[in-house]
């Protein structure tokens, strides 16, 4: 009698460790990035050794000191200060915007999926709609009908990012559907809503995740734009893309540490989210491709499968006039002889 061996529990932590060593070296730096940035944004109000809204006019422009390494800016506050408690709503606004925009967009895959026929029809002639739309369009009519401020433009830019998940989840939930257990389970009795959350939106789990790391570097160049011209956060609450406002008119004067302070925060944040997005992808692909092996289905890039039929027949001609061309092999005839002889 055979006894089944119950297999070892792999715990959430370890799988998670492993998912970031696959990415490399990159990942994993990009991964320490983000999750500093993400101290800091949880803790940097508290970080702050200086107010990062009082400010004293007689320090304004004031260049980097041991107590004050970013200096302070045109209003006499410590750069450095402002910077911790901004990473606040820097990180809050994209955050907002990628869980807003991934429940959307997933939704709104599913649906389309699972219901196929008219309601997919109908959802992506609707998402064709809003792709019209840039997303800092949607931001300047939300601030005019709405007011500025972070809530309207992280609103509008869920709306402007929700048709780029939905279409890429669509073709994920579409493949997911057509799997033989989802057969399997209809005719078990399971309910389709029962399907779709247990089943099929987990198994879409790794690339939900890849796609909001990438979105989450989209979300916060957006509103740091969105800030930029005022229609974001206001001030005296710092943020990142605001501070490189206000703090533009010292670059010519000769005070661009301030700015460039600022703007440097954004672009390490950004390249750390779309490094590690994009290797999370590499690695969802990869582990496809070596599924496929191991079951015979061998996947070849996609520049070989375009290349394959004209090297093939390139090849092939080539044999052909090797053919002609080469001498008679021992006890066998040249190419032509045999035909000549029965003619004789």
């Amino acid at each position: 009698m055979s006894t089944a061996v119950p297999l070892p529990a792999v715990h959430p932590h370890r799988r998670a460790f492993s998912v970031l060593r696959g990415t490399g070296v990159a990942g994993m730096l990009s991964a320490a990035v983000i999750v500093i940035a993400t101290i800091v944004a949880i803790f940097g109000s508290m970080l702050a050794p200086y107010s990062p809204v009082a400010g004293n006019l007689a320090l304004n422009w004031v260049g980097p000191s041991a107590s004050h390494p970013f200096g302070f800016d045109g209003q006499g506050r410590d750069v450095l200060s402002r910077l911790l408690a901004g990473a606040q709503s820097s990180m809050l606004g994209p955050l907002a915007v990628v869980v807003g925009a991934l429940a959307l967009g997933t939704a709104l895959a599913v649906v389309a999926a699972w219901r196929r026929g008219s309601t997919d029809a109908v959802i992506a002639s609707g998402l064709d709609i809003l792709f019209a739309f840039p997303g800092i369009l949607l931001a300047v009519l939300a601030a005019a009908v709405f007011g500025v401020g972070l809530v309207s433009a992280s609103v509008a830019l869920v709306i402007a990012y929700t048709p780029y998940v939905a279409r890429v989840l669509r073709g994920a939930a579409m493949k997911e559907r057509g799997q033989p257990y989802v057969a399997a389970l209809e005719v078990q009795g399971a309910s389709g809503r029962s399907i779709c959350l247990r089943h099929i939106v987990p198994n879409m789990m790794p690339l939900i995740v890849a796609q909001a790391t990438i979105m989450f570097g989209w979300a916060m160049v957006d509103l740091a734009a969105i800030s930029f011209l005022g229609l974001g956060v206001q001030p005296p609450t710092p943020n990142w893309g605001f501070m490189i406002s206000e703090n533009q008119i010292g670059i010519p004067q000769g005070y661009p540490l301030p700015a460039l302070a600022a703007g440097a925060c954004i672009v390490i944040v950004v390249i750390a989210f779309n490094v590690l997005g994009e290797r999370l992808l590499e690695q969802r692909e990869h582990r496809q491709e070596v599924c496929l092996q191991r079951l015979g289905l061998g996947v070849e890039p996609l520049a070989q499968r375009w290349r394959a039929p004209a090297r093939e027949g390139a090849e092939a001609d080539e044999t052909a006039l090797e053919a002609l061309d080469a001498p008679p092999r021992r006890g066998l005839p040249a190419p032509g002889e045999e035909g000549r002889r029965r003619e004789q």
